[in-house]
């Protein structure tokens, strides 16, 4: 053990003090196989020969330990490391093996023909084999280009991580042996002199027309002429032919995916097949990677042996003839897109005609989910049902992961809007999450879902009431006069015990719930928090506290895919909602840090709550959580609309952009005309005009209404009613604002004020405070304004004020 650390030392002690360009990727394996072999004595080097054949390497970390390569089994040998022989009667290979002259390498019969010059053609290529300077490993880098000593061939080097070096992609297996008057690197294989580039190889191969057809079409080919170091995987005529009817032509056809698809086969890096002895990534021209793997005796392209014929070697790179064609991504159509884990949504889009909808010319995006998600009830399900369940995951536009955001809806080819949810490691639409592989094709992306897409389609409040499994909690909802917060447009996220969760609660220990409103309403707010959060949007394992509109703290965690809930164990998750998402509990939640101080109170809490201890502390009572909504009404008559008789000047049509609407004020005797053409079938950018004087607008509207286009002379116009409501929610105040038209007879406004609350009496004081609070939040004044010929009262505005 001493022994070895001492060697150990003194190798990195080597390493440290030497320049870096001493120590190549060559000299670190070969002082790795110089420390495997520490005990065979000095100058002793650990090679791995592959079974079955006579290739051996020079020991690397990962094959030392794999005892294999290239995925076969690799026995130990020891031989002489380069440059040393063994001694009669001596350990190891003590001995410095003399060159005198580098001729002296070349045996007796090569040397004589040489003398006597009878052999041409030997001589010329001992010479390819030769450069007229002094050069040891360390100094043949990588992607370097020499010029040998006849003709002035090139030769090209590649000096790989691995320790491999290669010349014109033969192998140095055993390098440095110097000579009094050079330096000798024993190859695996004879140099052969080249003079023509990959470009010339492939005009001259009539087996590779059509490849060599796609490379002209979309202007590759004059790469592969140029001088450099590259790796072409080039598809015979026959792997062409293999592929999917009319998908050939389709790419052909199509120049920007004809030039991914060649660009896919080439590296800017020259690999040659010795130097392969385990799977490695490479980044391809077209700029997506590929793995080049070995099986022991040939080259795997993606893990698929394919390579016919290997290290073709040409004055700028190498070739290897493959028998199957290499799709990119970027060349495929979106629904090609699917790997062997969504096999069942592909099939299926394909089998109910939904493969035909999407054109090669549009741009969609598919939301993939696993195999898995189909269950056997899925499948048996009505084929028209089945349909409307797919249509629901594929959106009318292209969407990439980087352009989805918390908030962001996505409408579907089925006209159903998705909703987005982003988290702090994942992404979710609806109630599933995604899963790595994300992928770009032609005409659109597809992402990987964990579970089937389910839009929402209820309230939280429609949700409770249809489900007999949470009658008693949303009794005690309509007790605390909470039914309208649930049924508010708005972003919740509701834990909702089952009636299992009130088992042992009679009609008297209800009756006392009920009576003391404010702590029923602290117990049912504990279950309700601000913000859509998703059971598998939660990063496995992490607690998340969330902070609930009664003031206190969740603490939620999944843990082998099941949402806990301050450990409490979520029987089923992710319920959707237009207005959130409800997860299902067994037991009634209570904030352990809120304080009882009624006996009856804590005697009915004890019976359904048993896995905390309820603090009590006597006459402490509940904090009042007011839940106060303003509305103000704008009733609007006789609006008019804008005809135009002359023929249409603009032509051009506005994609709606979403965000803050367009807003134009038209002050008195002032008109605006617009007319758009309705050739392209798109969304409209609204212009939304407001007549008014000194007119400061409140809140931007959402419009979701379309305008009707109108081209040459109409007849006759009639404007529908158009409603717009606006809410801006504070931490307790809502602000809506509906402005609707058409009254019948005469004009009128109003304000109300109503209250969640609905006590029967408030003092005055009181309400002013929560006006002033209404006032804060909206920062604005209000004044007389004239909006279509509409007054709005000053006794509103008293109100306000």
């Amino acid at each position: 053990m001493k022994t070895f650390f001492l060697f150990t030392f003194s190798t990195f002690l080597l390493f440290a003090f030497e320049p870096a360009a001493a120590f190549a990727h060559y000299d670190k394996i070969l002082t790795h196989s110089r420390i495997r072999a520490r005990d065979q004595g000095p100058n002793v080097c650990a090679l791995q020969q592959v079974m079955g054949t006579k290739k051996k390497y020079f020991s690397t970390c990962r094959n030392w330990y794999q005892q294999a390569i290239c995925g076969k089994k690799a026995t130990v040998l020891y031989e002489c490391c380069p440059g040393y022989m063994k001694m009669d009667g001596t350990r190891g290979c003590p001995a410095v093996a003399p060159i005198d002259h580098v001729y002296g390498t070349l045996g007796i019969e090569v040397h004589r023909n040489l003398v006597d010059n009878v052999n041409i053609e030997l001589y010329n290529a001992l010479h390819h084999h030769m450069l007229n300077k002094r050069m040891l490993t360390k100094d043949l880098k990588n992607g370097m280009t020499l010029v040998s000593m006849y003709n002035g061939q090139k030769l090209l080097i590649n000096h790989y991580p691995n320790g491999v070096v290669t010349v014109n992609c033969a192998r140095i297996i055993h390098g440095n042996q110097i000579a009094t008057n050079g330096v000798v690197h024993v190859v695996d294989r004879v140099l052969t002199a080249v003079e023509y580039t990959i470009q010339d190889f492939i005009e001259a191969e009539e087996d590779l027309s059509s490849f060599r057809d796609s490379a002209v079409t979309s202007g590759v080919m004059d790469i592969l002429g140029r001088p450099g170091h590259y790796t072409l995987f080039v598809p015979t005529n026959e792997a062409f032919a293999r592929l999917p009817r009319g998908v050939f032509e389709r790419i052909k056809g199509d120049k920007v995916a004809s030039e991914a698809l060649v660009k896919f086969h080439i590296l800017n890096t020259l690999q040659c097949s010795e130097a392969i002895t385990g799977g490695a990534v490479y980044e391809t021209l077209e700029g997506n990677t590929v793995e080049i793997g070995c099986d022991g005796e040939s080259l795997t392209v993606n893990g698929v042996k394919m390579v016919k014929r290997k290290d073709i070697v040409t004055s700028n790179g190498v070739i290897h003839l493959i028998d199957q064609v290499l799709i990119p991504d970027s060349a495929k159509q979106v629904i090609e897109l699917g790997g062997a884990q969504q096999t069942t949504f592909t099939d299926l889009v394909a089998q109910l005609g939904l493969a035909s909808s999407l054109r090669p010319e549009g741009q969609y995006t598919l939301l993939a989910p696993l195999n898995g998600a189909f269950s056997d009830d899925t499948l048996r399900l009505d084929q028209r049902l089945l349909k409307t369940i797919l249509q629901n995951h594929i959106i009318k536009v292209k969407v990439g992961l980087n352009e989805l955001y918390n908030g962001q809806e996505l409408e579907t080819i089925g006209g159903k809007l998705l909703r987005v949810f982003v988290y702090r490691t994942s992404v979710c639409i609806e109630n599933s999450c995604m899963v790595r592989g994300s992928k770009e094709g032609r005409n659109g992306f597809i992402h990987i879902f964990r579970q089937i897409i389910n839009p929402a389609e209820k309230t939280l409040h429609e949700m409770l009431r249809n489900d007999k499994r949470f009658s008693t909690f949303l009794s005690l909802v309509k007790a605390a006069d909470l039914d309208e917060v649930l049924s508010r447009p708005g972003q919740w996220t509701l834990f909702v015990p089952t009636n299992d969760a009130f088992k042992g609660l009679t009609d008297d220990d209800k009756d006392i719930l009920i009576r003391d409103k404010n702590a029923l309403r602290n117990i049912l707010l504990y279950h309700l928090t601000q913000g859509v959060f998703i059971g598998s949007g939660f990063e496995p394992g992490v607690t998340n506290i969330l902070k609930t509109i009664q003031g206190g703290k969740l603490y939620l965690k999944t843990v082998n895919d099941t949402l806990l809930v301050n450990e409490l164990k979520s029987r089923e998750s992710d319920l959707m909602a237009t207005n959130g998402v409800i997860h299902v509990i067994d037991k009634l939640l209570y904030p352990a840090e809120l304080p009882v101080g009624n006996d009856q109170l804590l005697t009915i809490l004890k019976k359904l709550i048993k896995y905390i201890q309820i603090k009590f502390v006597r006459d402490s009572t509940f904090k009042e959580i007011p839940l106060t909504f303003y509305k103000i009404n704008i009733i609007e008559s006789n609006v008019q609309p804008i005809i135009t008789k002359e023929d249409p000047s603009i032509t051009q049509l506005t994609k709606l952009i979403e965000g803050e609407p367009e807003f134009k004020i038209v002050r008195e005797g002032e008109t605006i005309t617009k007319s758009v053409s309705t050739s392209q079938k798109e969304h409209l950018k609204f212009h939304h005009l407001i007549n008014a004087l000194n007119l400061k607008i409140l809140v931007e509207p959402i419009i979701k209404t379309y305008t009707k286009i109108i081209d040459g002379r109409p007849v006759e116009v009639t404007e529908k009613k158009v409603t717009e409501e606006r809410i801006i929610q504070g931490p307790e105040i809502k602000y809506t604002r509906i402005t609707a038209g058409g009254a019948d007879n005469e004009e009128k406004s109003t304000c109300t004020e109503s209250t969640a609350s609905q006590e029967d009496t408030r003092r005055s004081s009181k309400k002013e405070d929560k006006t002033r609070s209404f006032l804060k939040l909206a920062k604005t004044e209000f004044t007389e304004l004239q909006i279509n010929n509409t007054i709005f009262e000053r006794n509103c505005l008293d109100f306000l004020k």
